[in-house]
């Protein structure tokens, strides 16, 4: 026995042995069982007195002490036992019975942003616009399946049976306080015997895996900004759609409460050593799921991403608050800036997307005219894109601070419309951007009703389509409070104004046949009425008006108000001037032969046809409806 070994008190010599018999490198009983499960806590407490013993007894002195193989197979104990604890106290947020990314598996007080449920199913259209889903060329404006929603309110089970409150921050117990305490007193004892970075990795391993596990339970996926880059976009709205539920459950409940369970363990012990082991658990997980919103917020802008990317910034905004709150360190600082940038970003992302769609409806090149001259498809696709945006000017109205680039007053170029912006002094740069839009809609149209080689269709398809724009507007008060009804007045006046011209087109010529000039003769020792000029005038208006009645009844005004609106205005100008001038030559036809041949139509036969106008329907199957 050496000197050194003789001189070993009492007390140092007891620690030793106690240490001794826990170590797992030499009993298979100390294999077996672990020190802290035992139902018998004197021994745990043995065990660590035995520990400090030692360590009082190193620090003593500074040579070399026999008992430092001792501690170092305590530290290994202890590490062993830390780990096991950890293990054995980490139970999942999200439970195995939850579905992934779940709305019921979230935790409670998670507001939504937006006033309707993300997992609303989006409505049908109307009938009329069902049928006018045409494609446009593979040039032109992708039509859309639009969802304006945003995150839906969530609830919760909690793991535990408190939590603490921090504004919308909602913290709970991750492990039991008896674990936390023996934690704590294990991390005391590694940390002061210089085994700080074995128990910051062994705290940091058990718990990121236990991050991990939530993660998976929430849908969040393990992708690199490259792969979500590749994904199509229809893929990409779903996971958005779960990225905005769980990343506000990660940030306000689960980095949160992982900060929390670090302070509780490690707090005091020592300088920064709980904010280290919360970056070593968190960090990584942070990154992965703020990699997501960074890869949206990068990708190639086009129009159908708008809402989304929306969503996901306002998503954003509300929590950078909290993130500043969980990631408020100097080692955490990488976290914060990240997620301001990608803020930054979606934001420009959005003003670069409504910029590119106002350039895509200008120049949108379908040529094929609609059927008809009824409402266009790029009308409905417009404007249903202009009432989702305005759903969203509370935070378009901070985004867009500038007017439209593309919009020039009197440029003299022929490709883009004229607009002087000093007429909307005053209004919103919002609103700017969307009267734009809507100019640059009328123009793109007023070049489509060009295609129409008859010009009362010209005029009809461009009344269909600005009312379907007034109607729209004056639907929406978000996107009427926005426009104002100065402008819509002009929007109104311009479809009346299609209305008006349609009639002239059409009906002058019609009407022309009934007038008196031309029929009365006069001279010699006779005056009176030309029954040849009669006759004509009779089978001129006859077959001009069955020309205007076989055509116009396949035209189609889909909105059965407008519909109504123009027979009667048809009606009031043809009723009474063919009323009079039958009422005026009737008997010179009459008295003649064949007069079935020239009057082939009674007052009460045109009141009957003009009903069919404007159905879509062919004539012969209006007298067939008519006979059955």
């Amino acid at each position: 026995m050496s000197s050194a070994e003789e001189n070993i008190p009492l007390e140092l010599e007891t620690a030793q042995k106690i240490i001794l018999r826990w170590d797992s490198t030499a009993s298979e009983e100390a294999r077996e069982k672990m020190i802290f499960e035992t139902n018998n806590r004197q021994e745990v407490d043995l065990y660590l007195s035995a520990v400090d013993e030692i360590q009082r007894s190193i620090s003593s002195t500074s040579l070399d002490h026999p008992s430092k193989p001792t501690i170092q197979i305590a530290m290994a104990r202890l590490e062993d036992e830390f780990r096991n604890i950890l293990i054995s106290h980490t139970n999942p947020i999200i439970h195995d019975d939850d579905p992934p990314s779940s709305s019921s598996s979230s935790f409670s007080s998670i507001s939504s942003t937006r006033k309707h449920d993300e997992d609303e199913p989006e409505p049908e259209p109307e009938p009329e616009e069902q049928e006018q889903q045409d494609n446009l060329n593979e040039n032109s404006v992708k039509f859309l399946r639009y969802d304006s929603t945003c995150s839906v309110a969530t609830t919760a089970t909690m793991n535990s049976s408190s939590y603490r409150s921090t504004s919308s921050i909602r913290e709970i117990d991750l492990i039991p306080s008896e674990a936390v305490s023996d934690l704590r007193c294990i991390a005391d004892r590694m940390i002061s015997s210089g085994y700080l970075r074995e128990c910051i990795q062994v705290y940091g391993s058990v718990r990121k895996s236990a991050v991990d596990s939530s993660f998976k339970k929430l849908g969040v996926e393990k992708l690199s900004i490259g792969d979500v880059q590749r994904l199509d976009w229809e893929q990409l709205e779903t996971k958005i759609r779960r990225w905005i539920r769980a990343a506000k459950v990660c940030v306000r409940t689960l980095f949160a409460s992982e900060k929390k369970l670090c302070e509780q363990i490690f707090d005091g012990i020592g300088t920064s050593i709980d904010d280290a082991c919360f970056m070593e658990t968190v960090k990584g997980p942070a990154i992965q799921l703020f990699n997501f919103a960074e890869a949206i917020s990068i990708s190639r802008r086009s129009p159908e991403k708008l809402f989304k990317i929306l969503d996901l910034h306002d998503a954003l905004m509300d929590l950078i608050p909290d993130i500043d709150v969980v990631f408020d360190s100097k080692s955490s600082e990488s976290i914060r800036v990240q997620a301001a940038e990608i803020l930054s970003r979606l934001a420009e992302a959005a003003r670069g997307i409504l910029s590119e769609f106002e350039n895509a409806v200008l120049k949108e090149p379908s040529k094929v005219p609609v059927p008809g001259g009824t409402i266009h498809p790029l009308t409905r696709y417009v404007m249903n894109y202009i009432s989702l945006i305005s759903d969203y000017k509370m935070t378009l109205n901070e985004l867009i601070v500038s007017k439209p680039s593309t919009g020039s007053r009197c440029s003299g170029d022929p490709s883009t419309p004229d607009m002087d912006f000093d007429e909307l002094e005053g209004k919103q740069p919002l609103a700017i951007h969307l009267i734009w839009i809507i100019v640059i809609l009328q123009f793109n149209l007023d070049g489509k009703s060009k295609h129409y080689k008859d010009a009362s269709l010209c005029h009809l398809f461009i009344m269909n389509n600005v009312h379907y724009i007034v109607q729209k507007v004056r639907g929406s008060p978000e996107l009427r409070e926005l426009i104002e009804d100065d402008y819509l007045k002009k929007l109104t006046g311009k479809f009346r104004q299609a209305a008006t011209s349609y009639q002239r087109a059409t009906w002058v010529r019609v009407l022309y046949c009934l007038r008196d000039e031309g029929l009365h003769v006069s001279g010699g020792f006779s005056s009176g009425v030309s029954k040849s000029a009669l006759r004509e005038r009779f089978k001129a208006f006859n077959a001009m008006f069955e020309e205007v009645h076989r055509t116009q009844a396949v035209w189609l005004i889909p909105d059965s108000q407008l519909r109504e609106e123009l027979r009667i205005s048809i009606s009031e100008k043809l009723i009474p001037a063919y009323r009079s001038f039958l009422g005026r030559f009737r008997s010179h036809i009459e008295s003649g032969r064949h007069p079935e041949n020239y009057i082939k139509y009674s007052v009460e036969d045109l009141e009957d046809a003009v009903l069919d106008f404007f159905e879509g329907i062919p004539v012969s199957q209006h007298m067939r409806r008519r006979s059955e």
